[in-house]
Order: structure tokens, then C-alpha cells, then sequence
């Protein structure tokens, strides 16, 4: 199980990076650029936690400090994903910025960044609280579920973009179950695989958005 683990886990990190990179080059405006920014801040991020990961796989090592950091890093890096998913919303829709909704998503996200933050966590110890795995991620949740309505409402004004909406809300239904429960059901942690599917496909939006004729 940890061989096919840990060559998923590799191959998903060199996608995102590679994904990010071609958008980058390959983007025509500002909005195509934040996703090649998403792309790469998510596969960075997620490789602070993943590579100490697969490097437990294979050593005797003690790598709890390794590992919980690497949450740490991944729970900050994934809300500023998110965040600039909402970008990414405004100008792929030409939406006309609404200050409230702006101040909710950056509200959120300052919320959700301090309790990641403060020390009951135990991310030094590599330890997973079931309370504040609930806390630090209301926030969290509220903000997806706001990113959810918004592409959901625009679902049908662009064919490459009309699944994003879909695929967020996939991701967070596999990812609250490992967040909150994994620490007492180790089990829980397999659906960290199909979320990730789901971020493969979000980027696999982006690059289509970016490589075929439809502009944004």
C-alpha cells in the first residue's frame, strides 16, 4: 500500500507544479495567471506534507514535527487556494467585485489562518484533536461552500468551467470526514486519495481553459 501511496502522492506533486508552470506560460490575462498561481501554491503546499509523507513510508525516522508542520503548511497554503479560486471567479465571469462578499472571503480566511495557528493544534506533535479539527476548519468550510454557489451560479455561462463547482464541494465531502475523524479512524485518511482526484481534474479545468480557443 505505501509503494502505491507514495508513487500517487509523487506523481500528483509533479503534476500540479508542471500544470502550474504551462499555465503560467501559456496565460493570455491576469485571471489565466492566478490559475497557474493556484496551481503551483497548491502543489507546493501540499509537498510540505506529502514528501515527509512518503519519506515515513520508508524510514524509522521519527517525523512527527516533519509531518504536523506539513499540515500546517497545507492547511494555509490550500485557504489561500481557495481565495484565489474567488479571484479567479471574478475575472473568468467578469463579475463586478461585491466589497461584502470580498470582506466574508478574506474574513474567513484570516479566521481560519488563526485558529490553524495557535498551538492546541499539536502540529509539532503531529497530533489530530477531533475539536479543533472541527474549529479550524468551520471556516474553512464556510469558504468552500461560498466558492460552491458562486461557480455554481455561473455554472452554465462557460462550458470549461461548469464542473468546478462540483468538484469543490467532491473534494470537501472526502476531506471533512479525514480532518475531523482520522485521528480516532486511521481508515478515514484513504478518501484523501479521491480529493486529490479532484484537485487533478480542478487543474486539468484550468489548463483546458488556458490551452483551447474559448477566452476568457
Amino acid at each position: 500500500m505505501k509503494y502505491g501511496e507514495s508513487v500517487f502522492d509523487i506523481l500528483y506533486l509533479l503534476f500540479a507544479l508542471l500544470s502550474g508552470c504551462v499555465i503560467l506560460a501559456k496565460a493570455r490575462n491576469a485571471t489565466e495567471k492566478k490559475m497557474g498561481l493556484a496551481a503551483l501554491i497548491l502543489g507546493a503546499g501540499d509537498a510540505f506534507h506529502l514528501v515527509p509523507r512518503v519519506i515515513d513510508h520508508f524510514s524509522d525516522g521519527d517525523l512527527a514535527a516533519a509531518l504536523g508542520i506539513g499540515k500546517l503548511v497545507t492547511s494555509l497554503t490550500m485557504t489561500l487556494f481557495y481565495v484565489l479560486l474567488y479571484r479567479i471567479w471574478l475575472g473568468y465571469y467578469r463579475e463586478k467585485e461585491n466589497k461584502t462578499v470580498s470582506a466574508v472571503v478574506w474574513g474567513l480566511t484570516g479566521l481560519r489562518a488563526l485558529l490553524c495557528l495557535l498551538p492546541q493544534n499539536g502540529w509539532l506533535r503531529n497530533e489530530s484533536d477531533m475539536l479543533w479539527g472541527i474549529l479550524r476548519n468551520i471556516p474553512f468550510t464556510a469558504l468552500g461552500l461560498l466558492i460552491v454557489l458562486l461557480y455554481w451560479r455561473n455554472r452554465k455561462a462557460a462550458r470549461r468551467m461548469r464542473f468546478v463547482w462540483l468538484l469543490v464541494t467532491l473534494s470537501f465531502l472526502f476531506y471533512l470526514p479525514v480532518a475531523v475523524g482520522a485521528g480516532l479512524v486511521p481508515m478515514l485518511g484513504m478518501l484523501m486519495l479521491p480529493k486529490t482526484v479532484c484537485y487533478i481534474l480542478l487543474l486539468f479545468t484550468f489548463l483546458r481553459a488556458v490551452t483551447k480557443d474559448e477566452a476568457v
